[in-house]
């Protein structure tokens, strides 16, 4: 079974010197960072920052960042957010990850595994 993954994110984290970051890694969640997260301070002052603190304990790996913290997860920009919450969504279903998809010239239906690195 597969428990990290990599991903290319839409965007890119910016660094304080200006630097673009786009590749990371992200693993399954386990119960442990559910729970801790939710007794987390800012958590508990803010609930909606539940996903920021879940987010940086599952992102194992940005590029060139040495660790990942809330404050990084913070600072992506809205569509890199969202492309990680439906990643997070996706990687902890119970089935591996994959797009229902129709051939647009014979209308057969397949699936598709989901690919989150960027090629090309």
């Amino acid at each position: 079974m597969e428990t990290v993954y990599e991903f290319t994110l839409p965007k890119g984290y910016v660094d304080l010197s200006g630097e673009i970051h786009r590749r990371g890694k992200m693993r399954l969640a386990t119960a442990m960072d559910e729970i801790s997260a939710t007794r987390d301070p800012k958590v508990l002052q803010n609930p909606s920052y539940l996903t920021i603190v879940i987010l940086s304990k599952v992102v194992t790996e940005i590029e060139g960042l040495e660790i990942i913290t809330p404050s990084h997860i913070e600072r992506l920009f809205t569509a890199d957010l969202a492309f990680l919450q439906e990643m997070y969504q996706r990687i902890n279903d119970i089935e591996p990850p994959v797009m229902h998809c129709v051939c647009p010239d014979c209308g057969k239906s397949f699936e598709v595994p989901v690919n989150f690195t960027e090629e090309g």
